[in-house]
């Protein structure tokens, strides 16, 4: 069977991921529509794809025969868009983050589960071979029970989005954090498979609309009981720098740029390895291309919606305790979301 694939968002990387998904082997996937509110996006994509495209994406879902849908907009944009989808039962893979408030998560989540469509947030870390190793290692018990984390991200990624929606509020809703710094948050939970209790924060726009800077202080639950987090995040760094360490009741692993390296608390020679994830392109693609498995039903969904709920929700609460020079329970504003919309 060959899925019927439209995108919603046809700007970089919504192109990205159609080209990279449209040249793979094994895809079976025919792109049968897009839609941009930008004139040039549109062009472009005509010029590509022989398929209609239009200003209006829910012109496009009314008037094309659809099975799946890719969403590569402005983040405040992608709950009312996943919504149009999953009301017409089709399939989303939704780039992160998922949406910017706690309820719109929950609602996403909900409306995923009673429609039966395949709802997928763009973590691609879900699919890194290093990543899964971390995960691996901390639920097969060989640090014993996490208690401490540390983590940072680091780019140049003002330089890149000067003028651009990122940093507009209003479109964006939020800098660094809610952009690249998402896919830390979604790493460090992912791979200690904990949801965040409370957070505290500080934060550092840098004479810009959005924060650039942020460091967290949280508490999460993870299986083996509380732990205690340390998150960094910098638009304004060089380069692409990414570091999770994690300290267990027997031993602690590190893992970077330079791989996976494992103490397993014995004094001995640690477990060292390394990984090859593929350029940011074959990252983007292999993440389409499982997206595709999961519709056709060859794999499980690598990043349901309840993930993307965990991270807004540490999100938004990290903005809240920004604004309020307060920490913030994480747990509380999850609850108060799950009351207005259930779940």
């Amino acid at each position: 069977m060959t899925t019927r694939l439209a995108a919603i968002g046809l700007g970089d990387l919504g192109r990205m991921q159609l080209d990279g998904v449209t040249a793979h082997p094994n895809a079976g996937v025919t792109v049968v529509a897009g839609s941009d509110v930008a004139a040039n996006a549109r062009e472009a994509f005509a010029a590509e794809y022989d398929a209609p495209v239009y200003a209006d994406y829910e012109a496009m879902l009314d008037s094309e025969a659809i099975d799946a849908v890719t969403v590569v907009t402005p983040h405040t944009l992608h709950y009312e868009q996943t919504v149009a989808c999953l009301e017409r039962g089709l399939d989303v893979l939704l780039e992160k983050p998922m949406v910017t408030e706690t309820g719109q998560a929950v609602d996403l989540v909900n409306r995923a589960r009673q429609s039966d469509a395949l709802l997928q947030i763009g973590y691609q870390r879900h699919l890194h071979p290093g990543y899964r190793a971390v995960r691996e290692t901390v639920l097969g018990g060989d640090i014993g029970d996490v208690h401490m984390a540390a983590c940072y991200l680091a780019q140049d990624w003002i330089s890149g989005t000067r003028g651009t929606w990122r940093v507009d509020p209003a479109l964006s809703g939020g800098g660094q954090l809610s952009d690249s710094g998402s896919h830390l948050l979604d790493a460090l939970l992912w791979t200690t498979d904990s949801r965040a209790r409370e957070v505290a924060a500080v934060m550092d726009d840098r004479d810009h609309a959005v924060d650039i800077n942020t460091a967290l202080s949280a508490t999460l639950d993870g299986p083996g009981g509380p732990i205690t987090a340390s998150v960094g995040v910098s638009g304004d760094g060089t380069g692409f720098e990414e570091s999770l360490v994690l300290w267990g009741t027997d031993g602690h692993l590190q893992f970077g740029h330079a791989g996976l390296t494992v103490f397993d608390g014995s004094g001995g020679e640690p477990d060292h390895r390394e990984f090859d994830a593929g350029t940011y392109a074959e990252q983007t693609t292999k993440k389409v291309v499982a997206f595709l498995d999961a519709v056709e039903g060859r794999r499980d969904n690598p990043v349901p919606p309840e993930f993307g709920l965990r991270v807004t929700a540490l999100t938004e609460a990290a903005y809240r305790a920004r604004d309020s020079g307060e920490t913030v329970d994480v747990t509380e504003l999850v609850a108060n979301a799950r009351e207005e919309y259930g779940g």
